[in-house]
């Protein structure tokens, strides 16, 4: 009797809690929502299946999660720690910006500046969110990582609340690419209720053909000028610049396929499945993580919101009218 009972406390059972069967199911929903749905299956597989990896109770002193590594105590770091690392040291979401670059074409942007107005106008969520924050008890480093969820986009929450509040990177980044899976959900409501139909059917102009020499001059001049107002910056626009030089400069094309591809599809998945694995119950199920959860949202909405407006108001003044639904 003694040696099942000796054998039972060397299982996981042994160490089951109710909050892993919560984030089991998480897990378990979100890799349903991924195959069943297709909610951006791409990010929200790698996490689910995650969650459910880094939930799964283990015998302590084994190095098998993401926090076990020689810092905690352990003997030796874990294989999962070191995918880990990469995420709390920065190294990834730089790797996705270059392949992010690689494969976006700005052309619409270069031909009609005044579109930078639409996505700075989005950013109302952000700021907004950033103060609802600081009145609920955050400090200025967590509220900016939260704001930063309005965004949608993963990378950059991941980037700076590594930064800003690793503590917090857990939530933040479930949060943030929960809600860039569920944009088919969330944005559809505002869509409707701040768009007429006249306005939906509105068609653009077509926008005029960009150069070569114009596109190949966009990222160097994009790169120097957001360097110069936002050092910051230099990082994660550096490697998005990168990426679209190598795409546009036309000699590079073999580097420009393999940061679109391969360096962008082996960063996505370490990234995205670091992530999940980060969510142990025993540091995700608090309080504080509802609220980061529910901040995002606001600042996804809001930004949602600030978007479609901003269009809307901008066509008050423009003689080619701008279809509000790009916002």
């Amino acid at each position: 009797m003694n040696t099942i009972i000796q054998l039972l406390n060397n299982t996981g059972f042994a160490s089951l809690t109710f909050d892993n069967v919560i984030m089991l199911i998480v897990g378990a929903l979100a890799v349903y929502l991924a195959i069943a749905k297709n909610y951006e299956p791409l990010l929200l597989l790698p996490i689910g299946f995650g969650v459910i990896i880094g939930n799964m109770p283990y015998m302590t002193g084994l190095p098998v999660g993401v926090y076990d590594n020689l810092a905690s105590g352990n003997p030796q770091n874990s294989v999962f720690s070191l995918f880990y690392w990469g995420v709390t040291s920065g190294i990834f979401p730089p790797l996705i910006f270059l392949g992010i670059g690689a494969l976006t074409d700005f052309s619409a942007l270069i031909s009609n500046p005044k579109y930078l107005l639409l996505g700075a106008a989005a950013q109302v969520g952000i700021f907004l969110t950033f103060i609802v924050a600081l009145t609920l008890g955050f400090d200025y480093y967590e509220s900016a990582s939260i704001g930063i969820i309005g965004g949608a986009d993963g990378p950059t929450s991941i980037f700076l609340s590594s930064i800003l509040a690793p503590k917090l990177l857990g939530p933040i980044a479930i949060a943030a690419y929960s809600y860039m899976a569920l944009v088919p959900v969330i944005q559809p409501p505002f869509m409707k209720m701040l768009i007429t139909k006249k306005e939906a059917l509105i068609r653009m102009k077509t926008p005029r053909k960009v150069s070569k020499r114009e596109k190949i001059l966009f990222p160097i001049i994009t790169f120097m000028v957001a360097a110069l107002i936002a050092p910051g910056s230099i990082t994660l626009i550096g490697m998005l610049m990168l990426g679209n030089l190598l795409k546009e400069s036309g000699v590079t094309e073999r580097l420009a396929k393999t940061a679109g591809n391969a360096i962008l599809d082996t960063a996505t998945i370490i990234l995205s499945f670091s992530v999940g694995a980060s969510t142990q119950a025993s540091t995700f199920v608090t309080k504080e993580s509802l609220l980061i959860f529910f901040l995002g949202l606001a600042s996804f909405c809001l930004a949602t919101m600030g978007g479609l407006l901003f269009a809307k108001f901008m066509n008050l003044f423009l003689k080619d009218k701008i279809n509000p639904l790009i916002g």
